[in-house]
């Protein structure tokens, strides 16, 4: 819980700066980018989380990392000269993640997963993305996902909210139902 609370007091932070500056999405996207490098490389993460580097030495490669990516807004930057002065870069993938949270909020986007037992077509995937977002009133941002145990259908999950149309789902009423009349 402490993680959270911690993530979410530097992602408001992050996102009010970020907001002055209509900057909102591109320090998502470089907040990824970051988060992601972070994630992949085994050395970086020991190099950035192990007690035995010293600020100093983490901070160096921090810049290094910013250097690397080009031009990142100043925001994130300061951000994460922060994170490292005070050691809680622990924190930076729940910050991201709650960073992005509160910036889909802040304008009016919601994230959903749409599961189907083979690949969607790019067609049938934007139709599903409008009718979702007809269902909910909100732009949605869909996320594809292949689960070949569906059998067929599609499974869709915006918010919280779950909308199956699985062929499991609907054998599994239909068993239930004939359950009932048994």
């Amino acid at each position: 819980m402490v993680n959270v609370s911690i993530a979410r007091r530097y992602a408001r932070a992050l996102l009010d700066v970020a907001a002055e500056g209509n900057r909102t999405d591109a320090v998502a996207d470089q907040l990824a980018t970051f988060v992601k490098a972070f994630e992949q490389s085994r050395e970086l993460s020991d190099l950035l989380l192990n007690p035995a580097y010293n600020t100093t030495q983490r901070s160096q490669v921090v810049e290094a990392i910013m250097k690397m990516m080009g031009n990142v807004e100043p925001a994130l930057a300061n951000t994460l000269r922060l994170l490292v002065e005070r050691n809680r870069l622990t924190y930076l993938p729940d910050i991201a993640r709650v960073y992005r949270d509160l910036a889909d909020a802040r304008a009016g986007r919601v994230r959903g997963h749409v599961t189907s037992a083979s690949k969607l077509p790019a067609d049938a995937l934007e139709q599903l993305r409008k009718n979702l977002q007809q269902l909910t009133q909100r732009d949605v941002i869909l996320e594809s996902r292949v689960d070949p145990a569906l059998l067929g259908g599609v499974s869709a999950q915006v918010g919280s909210v779950l909308y199956d149309g699985s062929v499991r789902t609907q054998l599994e009423q239909m068993r239930r139902q004939l359950k009932q009349q048994g």
